[in-house]
């Protein structure tokens, strides 16, 4: 009460000051925030889970499947309730027997087919070892014997089934007649005979055709003769051998003679015992012959139509019927026998399943051979005859039938689509469940048609052992794709099947209850009383009570037999029964709707005809637009895994199931997968080699394949794995690129090309490899030439003012080159270290390459050549103008050639100044790792702004107080950063260094013969000038060994020695590239002054003479001035300008200075402390 008066109070004085409606609508954003990120969580988490499905579902992999299949929770008895007990114990005892069949026929259909279809499979031929088949036959008694016991009961069922019917229609006059049954035609009981005969009929023909079975069979026999002779060494007692042996020989009489179907036959139906007559019984062979007549008339008309289902199925079973009545009454119809034989033309056969195939005419003619006699033997012939027209006209049309169902397949798919997508409207519900029915059942019919056409083409092949064509292994293949798509249309749609498919059977059980509730009014109005009357009456009650219910396959049993009775005495008028038949038969189909989807759409058969796979996989490859469609196959080639478990030849059906996979994953591999991989890493390396000009890649010549459908793909799902297809490739490319990169390194830049188109292409996502990189442009690595630096400088030749190395010769058609990018790559890749490493080598190299030249200066006659030439020199300067005679340094140049000449031809001199050359061309490559070291530097720091106010990223880090890492970090960019400013600014002296190794030992006492090195250098100018001018001339020649444009290894080396021995002024002083300028040019003015003479006298062999004198002169005087040059240019790299002395002198300077300024910093140091 408190609460109520203190809210009115509150009521009363309340202000709205706006606060709950702005809490509201805080809560209400929270709680849209909190929808949208469940929403995007739910939406990562159906998108993570749709990668790993495919495009089309596993059925086995469903988490939730609905299983629509009513299951009768009541019994028979329960069912069949009605006033009239004689009418309930006559239908209850059919459908009983009827339920039996079912169960027969389905273990039959799952355990037994399969079991002896497998015999065998899962062993290659190559593979087997001795006493395998025997292990295997061991291992498959239990089944036979499992298998004897099914067929006895078979037997049995077909007896009981014979001996009811005879007693309901029996002739005898005395007998007491059960119920009036000259209007009753039990047809269900006969058509679930005819699925129990043909179950028989089955297992026959799995028997004769299974070769394997019998020869391991055979095996086994001979192996027991020899277990008899010797029980004790198989640890067998004899006793029981006996009754084991007993057992075979009646399993083989039962079951491998192919004989069961004759022996149930053949049994005997009389039992006079029980008091049944079935032979004599006229009654009930008019009644068995019209039922059988009925039958037929009802398969015959929609045999080979749009609309047929099961109707071969029931053919099979009416030839058995007409079998089994020929042998229990002795009697033919040979006009039902002849019609028979007729459908053969329509039907060339029928697949009973998986890959046994029934001759029917072959079948009547044994099984019936007094009607046989009578039939004229062309007709027999004409029917064999048919089946092989009907092949070839099969190979003709095939595509046609293709393409037609393609187009039917298609547009009922769209109408699945569309019909179950709308809202049902509740005023045109009944029309909307009627247009649903009839979209489903033409859904099965579509099934039926295509798996008819697939089953029946293939296994006339196979049995006929005709070759099938390409063309026909592709439509075929194109039906069995067709045939899934149906089923997995089906299965996506499944929710609204699933509630689709109740409320039809509901639709079409009222207006089955219609129709009934009319024709029992007809007979309740009719007042006249019989017995007859009553059990229609009873007959339709009982129908009514059934189908008020859920349609489960007991209550249409029960219906249909209830509907047997209640159909007499004209109780529906003709335009009402057909409406009522149809009902019925589409409630037998809606009921078992996913079932006989399941049925219809298997493709296990294809396990027996997998011989077609690799032709699919190339027909798939060369048409790669709908590669989509592999899943449907592969769907199909899955259907054959259930029916493996019930193999039992083998320890366990799993060594069946790997075999199997691995066989279809090697087709895989082979017929699509590689061929994809090896396609897509040609067609990338042609697209990067372009410029090669490889091959006309023109696709309006030569066709373009577009190859990426196939990686739009979804993982295809086989047994346990998934295949994608998409990283498959990916992989081999990664792969082969790493593979073939770490071969070649300098490889990288094209396999990093191919790794980009690859993903733009084809949008795969490439690995990078993460090997150290090297360019295109890298010619000879650093690391190549300084483990082998001794090869390198013979080999190559120098260019001074390029910087750049040339190869003397190849056997290619084109020459190497080395430029200073080319070092920098190198550099880049194997980092900045490796520079000292290749100056140490350069060190040892030229320590070994001095002493050689020691030993030259050295020896006797160039020591005491040099020293004469040295003292004409200085006796005679005065006179020479203080230049060296041009004149004796060609002397000294000839002079050599009479020590000796090396095979080849060249003298010492030729060998000391290739020495030179070799020394020279090492200098010229220390300083391009100079020039390299700083490219690769500047290269590398070109990104920093400011070289001279760089930041120190570590304190900045710290002032931030960013984590212990980072900091470690910072201060590792900040060492990298001022090793590349100070390496990219100094750049190490390299000449300086290798002069100041070496200039000691050159110029200190025990050394005084290299002294006289300076003496030696015209000589070696003037045969180096000889060497270059026809080396150059060369060049113009067919025959280009040893021609060369360049070599100014030769300068950088005279340059170097001469550094080394301080000897630079002791050579300017001989002025000798002026004494060879003003030679030529004597000469030269010679020449004109002469030609200037003759001109007169007009000798035109005269002038050429001159004239080729004249150019001659001009070309020495040319290459020497480059000698010259190029010898100036090199002094320059070793400060040529000073001296030792000099050098020594301006070194001690610095010192002094530096000394000075130290004191001078202390001493006002001093002075600042003492002012304080």
């Amino acid at each position: 009460m408190a609460v109520e008066s203190l809210s009115a109070d509150w009521e009363f004085d309340r202000f709205d000051d706006g606060s709950q409606k702005i809490h509201t609508e805080v809560q209400l954003k929270n709680y849209g925030k909190f929808l949208e990120e469940y929403t995007s969580q739910l939406k990562a988490i159906e998108e993570a889970l749709d990668d790993s499905i495919g495009d089309v579902w596993d059925f086995t992999l469903d988490p939730i499947a609905l299983k629509l299949l009513p299951y009768e929770q009541s019994s028979l008895l329960e069912l069949i309730k009605t006033e009239n007990k004689v009418l309930n114990k006559v239908i209850t005892v059919y459908a009983a027997l009827c339920s039996e069949v079912k169960k027969l026929k389905y273990e039959a259909e799952t355990k037994f087919y399969n079991g002896l279809l497998y015999y065998g499979e899962g062993v290659s031929d190559t593979s087997v070892v001795e006493g395998e088949c025997q292990v295997q036959m061991g291992r498959f008694i239990s089944f036979l014997q499992e298998l004897s016991c099914f067929v006895s009961r078979c037997f049995e069922v077909v007896v009981n089934v014979v001996h009811q019917l005879a007693a309901l229609y029996n002739s005898n006059k005395g007998a007491t007649k059960i119920i009036e049954s000259s209007g009753v035609h039990f047809q269900t009981v006969y058509e679930h005979l005819g699925e129990l005969l043909v179950v028989l009929i089955t297992l026959d023909e799995i028997m004769e055709n299974h070769a394997t079975l019998r020869d391991h069979w055979k095996m086994y026999k001979r192996l027991l003769k020899s277990v008899h002779h010797n029980p004790s060494k198989f640890a067998i007692p004899e006793e029981k051998l006996k009754p084991f042996e007993k057992l075979l020989l009646k399993l083989e009489g039962q079951l491998l003679d192919s004989m069961i179907f004759q022996a149930c036959v053949d049994q005997r139906f009389d039992n006079p015992a029980e008091g049944v007559s079935v032979s004599k019984n006229s009654a009930f062979a008019e009644e068995f012959a019209q039922n059988i007549r009925t039958i037929f008339a009802n398969v015959e008309s929609k045999l080979g139509e749009p609309a047929e289902i099961d109707q071969r199925d029931k053919y099979a079973g009416v030839c058995g019927l007409f079998v089994l009545h020929f042998h229990i009454f002795r009697t033919v119809d040979k006009k039902l026998y002849k019609a028979l034989l007729d459908v053969c033309k329509k039907v060339p056969a029928v697949t009973l399943t998986a890959n046994i195939i029934w001759f029917s005419d072959t079948f009547l003619i044994n099984k019936v051979p007094a009607a046989a006699k009578m039939m004229d033997k062309k007709s027999l012939q004409a029917i064999r005859t048919s089946r092989d027209t009907f092949l070839q006209q099969k190979a003709q049309t095939l595509t046609k039938d293709v393409q037609s169902y393609y187009v039917f397949v298609s547009s009922w798919m769209m109408k699945m689509e569309a019909i179950l997508s709308k809202e049902q409207r509740t005023d045109k519900l009944s029309e909307d469940l009627s247009n649903r029915c009839n979209v489903f059942v033409q859904g099965i019919l579509y099934a039926y048609s295509i798996s008819t056409i697939i089953k029946t083409t293939m296994n006339l092949y196979m049995s006929m052992q005709r070759p099938m064509t390409k063309t026909s292994v592709k439509a075929l293949c194109r039906l069995v794709e067709l045939l899934k798509a149906v089923q997995h249309t089906f299965h996506r749609r499944s929710l609204v099947v699933a509630d689709s498919v109740s409320h039809i059977t509901q639709q079409l059980q009222s207006q089955a209850l219609t129709s009934i509730s009319t024709a029992k009014k007809r007979v309740i109005s009719d007042k006249k009383y019989s017995e007859q009357r009553l059990d229609v009456l009873s007959a339709l009650v009982l129908a009514e009570n059934i189908l008020n219910g859920p349609s489960t396959r007991e209550r249409r049993l029960v219906l249909s037999l209830a509907l047997s009775v209640g159909t007499q005495m004209k109780t529906f008028k003709d335009e009402e029964l057909l409406p009522l038949q149809l009902v019925l038969k589409k409630l037998d189909l809606i009921s078992e709707l996913r079932e006989r989807v399941k049925v219809q759409c298997d493709c296990s058969f294809l396990y027996w005809h997998r011989a077609i796979f690799p032709i699919y996989l190339d027909d798939v490859y060369e048409n790669a637009v709908d590669a989509a469609r592999i899943h449907y196959m592969f769907s199909a080639l899955r259907d054959s895994v259930p029916t493996m478990l019930h193999a039992k030849h083998m320890e366990s059906c799993e060594q069946l199931l790997e075999c199997y996979d691995k066989e279809i994953i090697d087709v895989f591999n082979e017929h699509l997968l590689d061929k994809l991989c090896k396609e897509i890493e040609k067609d990338l390396r042609l697209s990067v080699h372009t410029h090669l000009k490889l091959d006309d890649r023109n696709p309006f010549k030569v066709g373009l394949k577009d190859l990426a459908h196939f990686f739009s793909l979804k993982p295809i799902r086989f047994f346990n794995r998934f295949i994608d297809i998409k990283a498959y490739v990916t992989h081999y490319l990664d792969k082969t690129f790493y593979n073939l990169t770490t071969v070649a390194l300098h490889d990288w830049a094209t396999y990093s090309e191919m790794r980009n188109l690859a993903t733009q292409r084809y949008g795969l996502v490439m690995t990078e490899a993460h090997l150290p990189s090297q360019t295109l442009e890298q010619g000879l690595d650093v690391l190549e030439i300084m483990r082998n630096i001794h090869v390198f400088v013979s080999r190559y030749l120098y260019n001074l003012n390029n910087q750049i190395f040339i190869e003397k010769t190849s056997n290619n058609k084109h020459l190497n080159t080395i430029n200073i990018r080319h070092i920098a790559n190198s550099i880049r890749t194997h980092g900045t270290g490796i520079m000292n490493t290749t100056v140490n080598f350069t060190y040892q190299f030229l320590r070994k390459k001095f002493y050689i030249f020691s030993q030259f200066m050295y020896d006797e006659h160039i020591k005491s050549r040099l020293i004469k030439d040295i003292r004409f020199f200085r006796e005679t300067k005065d006179q020479s103008d203080q230049k060296y005679p041009f004149e004796r340094a060609e002397k000294f140049n000839r002079g050599i050639r009479k020590l000796g000449i090396t095979p080849d031809g060249q003298s010492y001199l030729d060998q000391f100044r290739q020495l030179i050359s070799q020394i020279g061309n090492a200098m010229g490559y220390v300083r391009m790792i100079r020039s390299g070291g700083l490219h690769c530097c500047s290269s590398a720091i070109r990104f920093v702004p400011d070289l001279e106010d760089i930041v120190n990223f570590e304190e900045l880090v710290k002032e931030e107080g960013l984590s212990e890492e980072t900091q470690k970090a910072a201060s590792l960019l900040d060492s990298v950063l001022s090793d590349l400013t100070s390496n990219s600014a100094e750049g190490t002296e390299y000449f300086k260094m290798l002069v100041g190794v070496f200039a000691p030992e050159f110029r200190s006492v025990k050394n005084m013969h290299l002294r006289n090195f300076y003496m030696i250098v015209p000589p070696l100018t003037v045969n180096f000038v000889e060497h270059s001018i026809s080396c150059k001339e060369k060049l113009n020649k067919k025959n280009k060994n040893g021609a060369a444009f360049t070599d100014d290894g030769f300068a950088m080396g005279v340059a170097y020695i001469l550094k080394l021995l301080d000897q630079y002024q002791e050579f300017d002083s001989l002025h000798w590239f002026q004494a060879v300028r003003e030679k030529y040019m004597k000469e030269m003015n010679a020449v004109v002054k002469e030609q200037n003479v003759q001109a007169t006298s007009q000798d035109e062999k005269l002038m050429q003479t001159m004239n080729l004198t004249q150019k001659r002169l001009d070309v020495y005087l040319q290459e020497f001035e480059l000698l010259y040059f190029s010898l100036s240019s090199a002094r320059i790299f070793f400060r040529a300008d000073k001296t030792a002395a000099e050098e020594t002198q301006e070194k001690k300077d610095r010192e002094d200075v530096a000394k000075a300024d130290a004191a001078s910093s202390e001493a006002s140091v001093s002075t600042e402390s003492s002012a304080k």
